[in-house]
């Protein structure tokens, strides 16, 4: 059974958006930018709906016709409860670029999106995707037991996730935000709290935008069950481009922040090439997770610049 919050819960913004049915879901997505350009799809990270990319689509509608969506379980795209999984995220966004979009596209996701991206560089329909963008995304980092390196529970993510599990709730079903905020006071994340939760008193918008059974899938290992990164990344047939932001482990603890490790993001390059793939790697270990949002002129000329280095 498919779920999306009520409308009073979502607020106005620059871009119009859309729906398209898609068959289990509907996907709601922005669209700028002349039809005439090259696609480019946007797949934002866990907890962001489309209007994540809000600073970066104008700059980037100069150059694509940008396509940016909501998944499942965000924004106002269908939630769907216990159907959450890196599988069902990608065979969305097939669809969505079959029927929205309609011709090759490159993809760009951050976080989790670009896990996505990563996806759809292995297993989209033949001639879909052109490149993949994977901006600063938790490859290996984000899986419960991973082929290499740190997994989630080694993660200040997993502590992020395991709090939201168990204060908001499948679906805001617990619903306990003031029990959230407390618990996370006195948690090794509290200071990341902070910083994404500038009123303590109420939840962000984009949290009341996001199904929280996202947390669960990923801290308990269900999201990635039947995809584990390393065969996913074998497996690519596209370009890609890595971006890795802002990132640290802890000597004292051995638990890391930031999306990925080095020694993550150097091991899926060599899986990539592996595979016969263009790999390009670009390091700006001063980013924010979400270049996208925070560093909209930057992320629009790596994008621009690296999309230019397409066939």
């Amino acid at each position: 059974m498919t779920h999306v919050p009520s409308d009073d819960t979502f607020v106005p913004h620059a871009f119009a958006e859309k729906q398209v049915d898609l068959g289990e879901i509907t996907m709601n997505y922005a669209e700028a930018g002349s039809p005439d350009s090259p696609a480019l799809l946007l797949v934002p990270e866990q907890t962001g709906s489309w209007w994540s990319y809000e600073p970066s689509i104008g700059m980037l509608a100069e150059h694509f016709h940008v396509f940016a969506v909501d998944m499942r379980g965000q924004g106002r795209s269908s939630w769907t409860p216990r159907r959450y999984s890196l599988d069902n995220f990608g065979s969305d966004l097939v669809r969505f670029i079959a029927l929205a979009i309609g011709r090759p596209t490159i993809v760009s996701g951050c976080s989790s999106g670009g896990v996505m991206a990563a996806w759809l560089s292995a297993y989209a329909m033949p001639g879909q995707i052109r490149g993949a963008v994977v901006e600063d995304a938790p490859l290996f980092s984000s899986e419960l037991v991973p082929a290499f390196g740190h997994s989630i529970r080694q993660h200040m993510a997993g502590t992020l996730f395991e709090l939201w599990n168990r204060y908001l709730g499948d679906q805001w079903s617990v619903g306990d935000w003031h029990g959230f905020v407390e618990a996370s006071a006195n948690s090794p994340i509290a200071d990341a709290v902070k910083a994404m939760v500038p009123d303590p008193a109420q939840p962000p918008q984009n949290m009341k935008e996001y199904d929280p059974e996202w947390a669960r899938a990923f801290v308990e290992g269900t999201v990635a069950l039947n995809c584990p990164h390393d065969v996913m990344l074998s497996q690519a047939k596209t370009p890609v481009l890595l971006t890795h932001h802002m990132r640290a482990v802890v000597p004292t603890t051995d638990v890391a922040f930031g999306a990925l490790t080095d020694a993550q993001a150097m091991r899926a390059k060599q899986l990539i090439e592996a595979a016969g793939q263009r790999c390009d790697y670009q390091d700006h270990p001063t980013a924010m997770h979400m270049m996208h949002q925070f560093d909209p002129e930057l992320f629009t000329k790596v994008v621009v610049e690296w999309a230019a280095t397409l066939s």
